[in-house]
């Protein structure tokens, strides 16, 4: 689909200059933070913001990002834009850009060196088109991680995962013990992403790029990714009792110990901290399942749709600098459980499993991902695919890989 600017959204058609202080004004700022951790962690960006003077006025769309953006997009291509919206960094807005509708953030960049303090500079990338910059990135979120309850386990009687193969090992126990080995919810980008962290994971970073990166469909066809999808099948006969929707409510069934583990990203660490749950001891994270401890580069930016009122343009400024101030971004990643972009701060209040994505991260063992490199019509069409996976075991795992290597080959 190709966004076309709309007479509605005509009014404005130049990039406003970039000014000083701004007076007090109203923005509204629309996003998918809407469970309890995110909606904690969000709550420090509508403070700093307020604290410059101005009114940050909450534009929440439940039911996650694939639920969200596109009224999101209709809204800007409607000619009804908000003051900023989020949107994971990557390619989402990439048509929004190209259409004229999303303000080039170029001049503020430059003037507040984001070059220099955001790391790594592929975030920053994911926000160019064109040499021009258009959003501000304000976390870094993987998705490669495997969370474990530990009161599950041991109900169970057997010992803590350390890696995905003894995870698959111990689902029988788990199972004799009245617990949901692993927790997926019913939302496609859930079992999308899940199939992803395996492909990582079992298949490496290579298989992982040579498939996404590089669209490989001969090698996506092949024996490599044969094993993965073998791992696939394993996940889904391992949450085939889960009976839950959102990624909230599988991350609460970790929690609560009434299943074993989930594969999420790192945003799952919120609902673990609200819960008043502690890291190493309540339970364990695995990045890349513990078999390839890598992180992607993924995460969350914010976009500021084109406006015609010089007040709220003003604000957006004021918006920009507020997300990449150094004390908003402790205090938004630590209750988020994501990693910041700046890598010029001190996390002394980092959790365990925040720390191992730092000590990742400082490594330099990151990759990018799939918003980064497919796009929104090929993300669909992956996300129907393992959607219906999941759901259908009488899908064979012959069938589901035939079918991926055709998306592969049609992608881009």
């Amino acid at each position: 689909m190709r966004y076309q600017i709309m007479s509605a959204a005509l009014a404005v058609t130049t990039a406003l200059p970039f000014a000083g202080p701004a007076a007090a004004t109203d923005l509204e700022v629309t996003h998918w933070w809407t469970s309890g951790g995110e909606a904690a962690a969000v709550a420090e960006f509508a403070k700093a913001f307020d604290a410059t003077g101005n009114h940050w006025v909450d534009g929440a769309i439940a039911g996650s990002g694939g639920t969200a953006r596109p009224i999101m997009i209709s809204r800007i291509t409607g000619g009804d834009p908000m003051g900023a919206t989020q949107f994971n960094h990557g390619r989402q807005a990439e048509e929004l850009v190209q259409a004229g509708l999303m303000r080039d953030l170029t001049e503020l960049a430059t003037r507040d060196k984001w070059a220099e303090i955001v790391q790594p500079k592929s975030l920053l990338d994911g926000c160019t088109i064109d040499g021009k910059i258009y959003c501000v990135p304000v976390n870094i979120h993987s998705w490669q991680w495997l969370w474990l309850s530990n009161a599950a386990f041991e109900k169970a009687g057997v010992p803590v995962p350390k890696n995905w193969n003894e995870y698959v090992a111990a689902a029988p126990a788990l199972e004799k013990a009245g617990i949901i080995p692993l927790a997926v919810g019913g939302q496609p980008w859930q079992s999308s992403g899940a199939f992803d962290v395996l492909l990582t994971a079992v298949g490496g970073t290579d298989a992982f790029l040579k498939v996404y990166r590089d669209k490989d469909a001969e090698f996506a066809a092949g024996p490599e990714l044969a094993k993965v999808f073998k791992a696939a099948d394993d996940a889904r006969k391992m949450a085939k009792n889960t009976n839950v929707q959102d990624w909230n409510q599988a991350t609460n069934l970790v929690i609560s110990g009434k299943a074993g583990g989930q594969i999420m990203g790192d945003w799952a660490q919120g609902e673990f901290q609200v819960a008043g749950q502690t890291a190493g001891k309540d339970y364990t994270c695995l990045p890349g399942l513990g078999l390839n401890e890598v992180i992607a580069t993924g995460g969350d930016a914010f976009y500021f749709p084109l406006l015609q009122d010089a007040e709220k343009s003003k604000a957006q400024e004021a918006l920009a600098e507020t997300l990449l101030d150094p004390k908003t971004q402790v205090a938004f990643n630590l209750k988020k459980g994501s990693l910041p972009v700046r890598g010029d701060i001190d996390l002394k209040a980092a959790n365990d499993c925040m720390k191992k994505g730092l000590d990742i991260l400082a490594k330099g063992s990151v990759m990018p991902w799939t918003d980064q490199l497919l796009s929104q019509d090929t993300q669909k069409q992956k996300e129907d695919l393992f959607s219906e996976f999941f759901a259908k075991p009488d899908m064979t795992v012959e069938e589901a890989q035939k079918r991926f290597a055709d998306i592969v080959a049609s992608a881009d």
